[in-house]
């Protein structure tokens, strides 16, 4: 069985793979350009892996979160995706993935929000 997370922000998309409940790897990040080409690629990658769950953060406790909660699940939505499907709370995902990143970095290429969806898919499976 094999599962992704996804870490969804308004401009990046942190991806992570987990293979047989077992292997975790931070995939390259997508970069939103619109809610089309960014769903697009994502199914791409779930036909790929092959995934049987599909792992995504929700923001908890924020001043946004019921708006940023409605985006996320109407993006879930665009993926169409029929297997299992489970929301969990991602507060602070990101940064604890701040803090592991090198601080030397300041780039947004997209590698902390892989590995925010990195540290949701390891307390998942509590890796």
């Amino acid at each position: 069985m094999n599962a992704l997370a996804l870490d969804i922000g308004l401009k990046r998309i942190g991806i992570a793979l987990c293979i047989n409940k077992s292997v975790v790897i931070p995939l390259d990040a997508v970069f939103r350009k619109n809610r089309e080409q960014a769903s697009l690629e994502i199914k791409k990658i779930l036909e790929e892996y092959k995934i049987s769950l599909l792992l995504v953060g929700l923001p908890k406790g924020f001043s946004s979160e019921d708006e940023m909660q409605k985006r996320i699940k109407h993006f879930v939505s665009l993926l169409d995706f029929k297997e299992e499907i489970k929301f969990v709370d991602e507060s602070f995902s990101s940064k604890r993935a701040a803090e592991i990143k090198t601080k030397k970095s300041k780039k947004k290429d997209g590698k902390t929000d892989s590995l925010a969806a990195y540290l949701l898919l390891k307390d998942y499976y509590a890796l």
